[in-house]
């Protein structure tokens, strides 16, 4: 189960195998500024501090073109995390929208730590 720190603030966050980083963040109750969401408008940039992305479908050279990606920058809506990263928002601060979906996402991190012998951060 990756997880993905969010800066600023530190959140960590558990995705699920496959789960682009914007789907994951939105699925544990955070949102923060995006757009169209299918890697056409690139309003949903991110700077990724560490840890590697793949991309599962196309994602635009006019959108994100290959200097930004040698930068760093990823587009949170495509990208889905290899393990586990750490991103840094552009402009904007994560917020928390259902606390009950990051209590659950929390649990099922730790649940998810725990099976595979690790710990989580929190």
């Amino acid at each position: 189960m990756p997880q993905v720190t969010v800066h600023p603030g530190g959140e960590t966050i558990y995705l699920r195998s496959g789960e682009t980083v914007l789907d994951g963040l939105y699925t544990a109750g955070y949102a923060y500024r995006v757009g169209c969401r299918r890697g056409g408008c690139g309003i949903c940039k991110v700077d990724l501090v560490s840890g590697d992305v793949t991309y599962s479908r196309i994602v635009a050279d006019s959108v994100l073109p290959e200097e930004e990606r040698a930068q760093g920058i990823c587009l949170s809506c495509r990208a889905v995390p290899e393990g586990d990263i750490t991103i840094e928002l552009r402009d904007d601060e994560l917020r928390l929208i259902n606390p009950l979906l990051r209590s659950l996402n929390q649990a099922a991190g730790k649940k998810a730590a725990l099976a595979s012998g690790t710990t989580t951060k929190e």
